[in-house]
């Protein structure tokens, strides 16, 4: 799948099939996020890769709008530095595991982290450094529905595209 189709396709899936994700494709996930753009190539990020039923459902019970990663085959939690642009460049990183999941076959969700109250929680859970904030947490799975990488609709090019102003 090329990568307009790739961002056309992708969607928010929260049901996946019980099916564990190769480690290869796991790793050129996260390969794909750390080329995402950074300002001042600072590169804060760091990332976890959960895979572990058990961990899963305590990131689940924890997190309130993320109870479906229990039934993820994976979760990656996107940590960033606190650098000026730690949030625009995690943001950007977990852009790019969106994407690059999606031209896998591989279904995703993104669940907010950056100023959520369980984020010390899942920091401690996941034994990251104080220093790190969190700022999103990605469930990974293989759609149960094969509807799932249909095209969503969107506004119109017309209706939001303005040259030169509005």
């Amino acid at each position: 799948m090329d990568v307009l189709d790739a961002i056309k396709k992708r969607r928010s899936v929260r049901e996946y099939k019980d099916k564990p994700i190769p480690k290869e494709a796991l790793e050129s996930i996260v390969d794909a996020a750390r080329f995402a753009p950074t300002a001042r190539n600072v590169q804060p990020w760091e990332f976890v890769v959960i895979t572990e039923r058990t961990t899963l459902k305590k990131i689940a019970e924890l997190a309130e709008n993320g109870r479906f990663i229990s039934g993820a085959a994976a979760c990656i939690a996107v940590f960033c530095s606190e650098t000026k642009y730690y949030l625009e460049d995690g943001c950007a990183a977990t852009q790019n595991i969106l994407i690059a999941a999606t031209a896998l076959g591989i279904a995703s969700c993104w669940v907010a982290g950056d100023k959520k109250p369980y984020v010390p929680l899942i920091g401690s859970l996941l034994k990251a450094p104080a220093s790190l904030k969190l700022v999103s947490l990605i469930s990974l799975g293989y759609p149960k529905s094969k509807d799932n990488f249909k095209v969503a609709e969107k506004r119109g090019l017309g209706t939001l595209l303005h040259w030169e102003g509005f």
